[in-house]
């Protein structure tokens, strides 16, 4: 959503580009036309109440939901499915796998292997799917780690890391794919209060490096300082947008008000 110039960050063609995008569940519609742009090198983030949509669309960007009409393309390229005399067709399960290589993704949950240590989770998805050698996985691994304050960890079991030590390995393990976009779904939510700044830290270098990330959280002191625009869902359509501080101080929308006034 850069087409107005707020974020000044990237005049180049979106790195994400939705439109009209619709997911149902059963008689359930969760998304209901959702159109938006994401540019390179921009952290934008998403708030909203539970159940708005905000952790469907993250998923339906990487395709582990399939949506039900519209599309989406993530750097110029239409995630999921060919389109052929326009009609769309899904794609096979191996080619699904080589878009997501591209777009790392870091869970409310860290899902890390609980037999694996640190370096050696980090190393995995490396190492099986792009066939890189062990050494040279590994070299990375502890590299990234060190990138996420995690040096002193490498050899360590998910159970003897505490939860924001956990995350920190998840945001690591999702950069070893070198992945040209990030996707966050509420990525301290499941967080001890006093850990959340340790990963929201480790988002913030993310962020001047220039990685492009679409954040979907409830840290709205993180979407102020760090995001470059702001998207305000509720019932599975985009109420309001802008610049994060503009949004967050000044909401044009009661709903987006209402929402505000209970969360700041």
């Amino acid at each position: 959503m850069s087409e107005n110039g707020s974020t000044g960050k990237s005049t180049a063609a979106p790195m994400v580009k939705a439109e009209a995008v619709h997911k149902s569940f059963g008689p359930v519609q969760v998304l209901k036309g959702i159109d938006l742009e994401v540019a390179p090198r921009e952290v934008f983030c998403i708030v909203g109440p539970s159940g708005s949509g905000k952790s469907t669309f993250l998923r339906c960007i990487n395709h582990l939901e399939k949506i039900n009409a519209g599309r989406l393309y993530v750097d110029g390229t239409l995630v999921g499915y060919r389109e052929h005399g326009n009609k769309l067709y899904e794609l096979r399960d191996r080619e699904v796998a080589a878009q997501r290589r591209d777009i790392g993704m870091v869970f409310q949950r860290f899902n890390l292997f609980p037999h694996m240590t640190a370096v050696e989770n980090v190393m995995e998805a490396p190492v099986l799917v792009k066939r890189e050698s062990k050494a040279k996985a590994q070299e990375r691994a502890r590299a990234l780690l060190a990138r996420v304050g995690l040096s002193d960890k490498a050899d360590s079991y998910p159970s003897q890391l505490s939860g924001g030590q956990q995350q920190r390995v998840a945001i690591a393990r999702a950069l070893a794919m070198e992945p040209k976009l990030m996707l966050f779904d509420e990525p301290t939510s499941a967080l001890d209060p006093e850990l959340v700044g340790e990963v929201l830290d480790v988002m913030r270098d993310l962020a001047e490096d220039g990685m492009t990330m679409i954040v979907v959280t409830h840290e709205m002191g993180f979407a102020r300082e760090v995001g470059d625009s702001l998207v305000f869902m509720d019932d599975g359509v985009v109420v309001e947008y802008g610049n994060p501080r503009d949004v967050l101080t000044n909401p044009q929308h009661e709903r987006t008000k209402s929402f505000l006034s209970k969360v700041l």
